[in-house]
């Protein structure tokens, strides 16, 4: 069974790999990510200065994922350029992640990346956690300014990692933004933001930054998730890639997101659950799928939703 597949014309061994996020934020956890199932190395969004992030308790599992405040907490954007040429070792692709405070902050860490040794640019635009600073691809007047300073930056794909959109106008909006841009690919979704979790016994929310709000992640959001990915690959077809994430926790997951047009998935919640033994795990359960299917590599699959 082949289950290779490309990410704006960047090979990756297989279909699933690691999302920004869990455990991708020092060099030690980026190197059990080379060592791991993973297809890619996707790096910890950073930003142009460290951050410690948010105060704790900052996660919580849930029943069916998580919610999480983790405020961005990262080594600095300069850290992650000089990890980049000590994982090449992998063969696989290394995935910069960044997320601006600023249009100049966004200018300047493509500009940086675009000279560095990773493979690919995923610019975050949809951070729900950072207190007083709000998700830049909700203003599409901001993406705009943002979209006009990355895209002309260099020859590396430059990606956007957007959030949950709940209107069809809100993902042709941004649909046209990424053609206008000639964006090479989109992440959808992330998670999403400012739910609230209260603890009952002690009167609480769960979480103690933004008195609660936090991202919330795993199967709650997959429907959500799958709905963006179609709409996009609806919208845009072979012009773009897709990572696939939200709720990926098995092959059938993985199969879903294959069906509805991604390219990639992204595991992030299962990941911190699970640690990298997820990665072969849902790979080997897509196989047997794909299988028993009567497919013979992803591509056969990909964007292949029946309708009633």
């Amino acid at each position: 069974m082949n289950t290779k597949t490309t990410i704006a014309g960047l090979e990756f061994p297989s279909y699933i790999c690691n999302a920004s996020g869990p455990n991708d934020a020092t060099l030690d956890e980026l190197h059990v990510l080379g060592s791991s199932g993973s297809s890619a190395i996707v790096m910890k969004s950073c930003t142009i200065e460290p951050r410690s992030g948010n105060a704790e308790p900052r996660y919580a599992r849930l029943p069916y994922g998580a919610i999480q405040s983790m405020g961005l907490p990262n080594l600095g954007y300069r850290a992650y350029g000089e990890f980049a040429p000590l994982l090449q070792s992998y063969g696989k692709p290394i995935v910069a992640s960044i997320a601006g405070l600023s249009v100049e902050d966004y200018r300047v860490m493509v500009d940086t990346f675009q000279e560095s040794d990773v493979d690919l640019i995923e610019v975050n635009l949809s951070c729900p956690n950072i207190e007083g600073k709000p998700q830049v691809a909700y203003d599409f007047e901001q993406t705009e300014k943002v979209l006009s300073v990355v895209s002309r930056s260099g020859t590396k794909p430059v990606g956007v990692k957007l959030p949950p959109y709940f209107d069809y106008v809100h993902q042709q909006h941004m649909a046209e933004l990424i053609e206008k841009y000639q964006i090479s690919f989109v992440t959808c979704i992330n998670s999403v933001g400012n739910v609230l979790v209260i603890d009952p016994e002690k009167e609480t929310p769960i979480l103690k930054p933004k008195k609660g709000f936090g991202g919330l992640s795993g199967s709650y959001i997959k429907p959500i998730a799958l709905a963006n990915v179609r709409a996009f690959y609806n919208l845009l077809g072979d012009k773009i890639s897709i990572f696939g994430v939200g709720g990926i926790q098995s092959g059938v997951d993985a199969f879903e997101f294959l069906l509805a047009g991604a390219d990639v998935v992204q595991v992030g919640t299962i990941f911190e659950k699970e640690g990298p033994a997820c990665f072969g795990r849902i790979e080997k359960e897509l196989v047997d799928i794909l299988i028993a299917k009567g497919y013979h590599s992803v591509a056969d699959a990909k964007g292949r939703l029946k309708f009633l």
